[in-house]
């Protein structure tokens, strides 16, 4: 795309996730029918899926409609790089309108951590587009049973930053699904989703992932204070079910699924700096030998070699986002938080991880300096 001017505001990019019969489908063909997505271009996977015959407006291009609302809807064709490749330079050329928001709606069996990789490391996107939220939506009749069956469905929950509770309007109870999501996900917002119908204002622009630009939202996405409240974790700690003779807990929380999903959820703080090579190493080793089993990672780190300036890291599961660096801390809170959903990796590991490779690193730096 080297003839193509590169924008000056990156466009932001949603996915659309959520298991098979969730209700995904329905809740996009209502949200291709809003003024608000008026500006919008929706990737989809077919156009006989969603039912959009009585909203066409005209046909742009082979695979793009222009929908009555003004939204524009695109479908694959070949692979996901490919299609916002060509989305991008037909905006540029006037082919279609200019856009200003995608999102991108996954298969019902998808793993959304490849769509995050292509659109956080591919060279050519980077510079046009940027991530600004994952949206999973989750039967709110079914969704337990599909959690209990099917690995893939927890994973689109772990790496969610919202979380579209759907039928809820005709599901007897919501509350034990909404307690397991939390548990699964503690930071990721739930919405009711009531006929299909959700307000899009709760569900894009959300900037999570675009920490770099606006110093100010990375509390807000990294909501390390979700994975500290009781209340949040109360299944992975002293509510979840014990025979007679398990032992009492002892201080800490500890972090067990109820339904044994092996799913973890936790918040790693250090007061004191830390070292790159120490970070470096930990997330090879964690990258190298246990990526698949890390399913989000994000974090703000204080590092020694680099005073005043944080860095924020994001992965999800083996894919690593590059490291942005912030021109300042966003508030007094000058401590390392990492913040991680894995599974079957405990936090007492990961800590004793981390104190070992800073120790390590520390005594290199002072035999280097002798």
């Amino acid at each position: 795309m080297a003839e193509i001017k590169f924008p000056d505001e990156l466009i932001s990019v949603s996915v659309l996730t959520g298991f098979l019969g969730s209700g995904k489908t329905t809740l996009l063909a209502s949200l291709l029918k809003k003024p608000e997505l008026s500006d919008t271009a929706v990737v989809i996977n077919e156009f006989g899926e969603i039912g959009l015959d009585h909203y066409l407006l005209e046909n742009t291009e082979e695979n793009v409609v222009k929908l009555d609302s003004g939204c524009l809807c695109c479908t694959i064709r070949g692979d996901l790089l490919e299609t916002m490749r060509k989305l991008y330079i037909e905006r540029e050329k006037g082919i279609i309108p200019r856009f200003k928001r995608v999102v991108i709606e996954t298969t019902g069996l998808a793993d959304p951590a490849p769509i995050i990789h292509t659109l956080l490391n591919d060279p050519t996107l980077i510079d046009c587009f940027k991530l600004d939220g994952i949206l999973t939506v989750v039967d709110g009749v079914n969704g337990s049973a599909t959690l209990d069956n099917y690995t893939e469905a927890i994973k689109q929950v772990a790496v969610a930053d919202r979380l579209l509770l759907t039928k809820v309007d005709v599901a007897d109870s919501i509350e034990p699904l909404r307690d397991r999501l939390k548990n699964l996900n503690p930071a990721a917002a739930i919405i009711e989703v009531t006929n299909g119908e959700a307000d899009p204002k709760h569900l894009l622009n959300s900037g999570l992932y675009n920490p770099e630009t606006k110093t100010a939202d990375v509390g807000a996405w990294l909501q390390e204070e979700a994975y500290l409240d009781q209340e949040a974790i109360s299944e992975l700690g002293e509510n979840h079910e014990h025979g007679q003779g398990d032992k009492e807990h002892d201080g800490h929380h500890h972090d067990v699924n109820r339904h044994d999903d092996n799913i973890e959820a936790y918040c790693i703080a250090r007061d004191e700096p830390v070292s790159v090579l120490a970070i470096t190493s930990l997330m090879q080793i964690l990258f190298g030998h246990r990526g698949e089993d890390l399913l989000r990672v994000k974090g703000i780190l204080n590092v020694v070699e680099h005073p005043g300036r944080p860095a924020v890291i994001h992965a999800v599961q083996h894919l690593m986002h590059p490291v942005a660096w912030l021109k300042e801390w966003p508030d007094e809170d000058r401590r390392t938080r990492i913040v991680f959903i894995t599974r079957n990796i405990s936090r007492d590991w990961i800590e004793a991880l981390i104190d070992g490779l800073n120790k390590e690193a520390e005594e290199i730096k002072a035999e280097v300096e002798q």
